[in-house]
């Protein structure tokens, strides 16, 4: 029995995760938290004492670290070499070593190697910013998910607000556009649109809206 992937790429604050979470739910997917796994990594990192500084250090560590995702009574569960460290994941140190380590080559060939073994083996979908072209190059269906600067930058100002947090929508949008800039120029795995993504602005629908459209298109294409 074959497995189905979906790959959903997009600029900062297009709504690519809530998305791909409700629909992994729909259609009883693995949601597939690229996040998670390199917190993972990070975490490995930190149990053996490894400065994130240190390329040969982490090149050599890199061939000793397995992270997979399960689910369980349908909730995330982090493996690392065989132990569930979900708990541990969450933790200051642990965020930031992930940004650190996130930035050697070493390690996100990795993390692609792991993310495509776990697609070769279920039902996945992933969201990020080279899942299509990069990742998931073969997936079943790409959507590159975007939304005007406006209505993004809007629909983060109205987050913070409800949680109480003074913010100017004409500074969240600034920061946006830079760094969809720093996304898209970036040297390694830059964000760009795969040939066959299919391009959806999600500027004037609703999240359950986007959430239909993209399982109507993955709908369409099984049937092709």
């Amino acid at each position: 029995m074959r497995n189905y992937n979906i790959a959903i790429d997009g600029p900062a604050g297009a709504g690519k995760s809530t998305i791909a979470k409700s629909i992994a739910k729909k259609l009883e997917f693995i949601y597939v938290d690229t996040g998670a796994m390199y917190r993972a990594m990070a975490l490995f990192m930190i149990k053996q004492n490894i400065d994130f500084d240190n390329k040969d250090d982490i090149e050599n560590a890199c061939d000793s670290v397995n992270v997979t995702i399960e689910y369980k009574s349908g909730e995330q569960q982090v493996i690392l070499n065989g132990e569930n460290v979900t708990n541990l994941l969450r933790t200051e140190e642990v965020g930031k070593m992930a940004s650190n380590v996130a930035k050697h080559n070493t390690v996100r060939s990795k993390m692609v190697v792991l993310q495509q073994n776990l697609a070769a083996k279920a039902n996945v979908i992933m969201d990020g910013r080279d899942i299509g072209t990069v990742v998931l190059p073969k997936a079943d269906l790409k959507v590159y998910l975007t939304a005007s600067s406006e209505e993004r930058a809007l629909r983060r100002w109205r987050e913070l607000t409800e949680k109480g947090i003074s913010c100017n929508i004409k500074e969240i949008e600034q920061d946006i556009i830079d760094r969809d800039k720093q996304d898209m120029n970036r040297e390694i795995s830059p964000l760009k649109q795969a040939d066959d993504a299919i391009l959806l602005d999600s500027s004037n629908m609703s999240i359950d809206e986007v959430i239909d459209k993209i399982i109507e298109l993955f709908k369409q294409k099984c049937n092709e």
